[in-house]
């Protein structure tokens, strides 16, 4: 089992930015990441962002940012790189999950959707790429779905929005690789989180797990083991992968 104080994994003097760090994966490869000896810069829409951080050590700082606003993030990627001076590792997580159906899911819905999912990671990534690319090094990781691969119920705008992170994850792959920076994504099934578990509770959950050939949930410890491995130098050779952490789910 994965916990906090097992990862091997040594990120010392790296500079990692997690968005969507307040709360559920986030938060645990934020705490993964740090007991690793990184330092870290957290992104979030929540204030208690800064007292995740801050409840870290006092090397790492948190940052109020809408993913979905260009010049909140374009500031946010600034400050960082005139405070840190570099960053080694951006980890796209931020994201939204509304439910509807497909024949009258709310045009509204759709566009905050799309515009979190999928413009979010494409503005974050913009912003602190060229940080990167000027040392010729760095990992980019984002935050994908099984969703991304198959159909489910009631997901449309979601399905759509991380399908169209891994296309993006592909192009950012072939452009940046040969420049030192490598991109992939990471797929996880539903996750304990207090979001994955409220959104899955009763009997629709006990269905889900019954689908999945491990017969349960990922666990948020192991899509942040699945994100460290992806920034570690292990990993240095996987480009423009879409890394499965679904039990086997879609092969079923």
């Amino acid at each position: 089992m994965v916990s906090r104080s097992n990862t091997s994994y040594d990120f010392t003097n790296a500079v990692v930015v997690i968005t969507g760090a307040a709360a559920g994966i986030g938060r645990m490869a934020a705490e993964l990441f740090a007991d690793a000896g990184a330092t870290l810069a957290l992104l979030d829409r929540a204030e208690s962002v800064k007292e995740v951080a801050a409840g870290l050590g006092s090397k790492h700082t948190g940052w109020i940012v809408d993913v979905t606003d260009a010049e909140s993030v374009t500031a946010a990627a600034n400050e960082i790189l005139a405070l840190c001076g570099r960053v080694d590792v951006l980890v796209n997580n931020a994201g939204i999950g509304p439910l509807a159906p497909a024949e009258n899911f709310p045009l509204e819905t759709w566009d905050k959707t799309i515009a979190v999912n999928l413009t979010g990671p494409f503005l974050v990534a913009r912003a602190f790429a060229p940080i990167m690319l000027a040392r010729k090094s760095g990992r980019i990781i984002n935050l994908a779905s099984q969703a991304a691969v198959i159909g489910i119920e009631g997901h449309l705008a979601y399905c759509a929005s991380k399908a169209g992170i891994i296309g993006m994850t592909n192009c950012m792959a072939l452009e940046w690789a040969p420049r030192g920076v490598t991109v992939n994504a990471i797929s996880p099934t539903v996750v304990e989180t207090e979001l994955g578990l409220s959104g899955w509770a009763g009997e629709v959950g006990e269905r889900a797990r019954a689908a999945i050939p491990t017969r349960r949930f990922a666990k948020p410890a192991e899509i942040a083991s699945a994100i460290m491995y992806l920034a570690s130098t292990e990993a240095a050779m996987i480009n423009g992968a879409n890394l499965m952490v679904d039990g086997g789910y879609t092969i079923t």
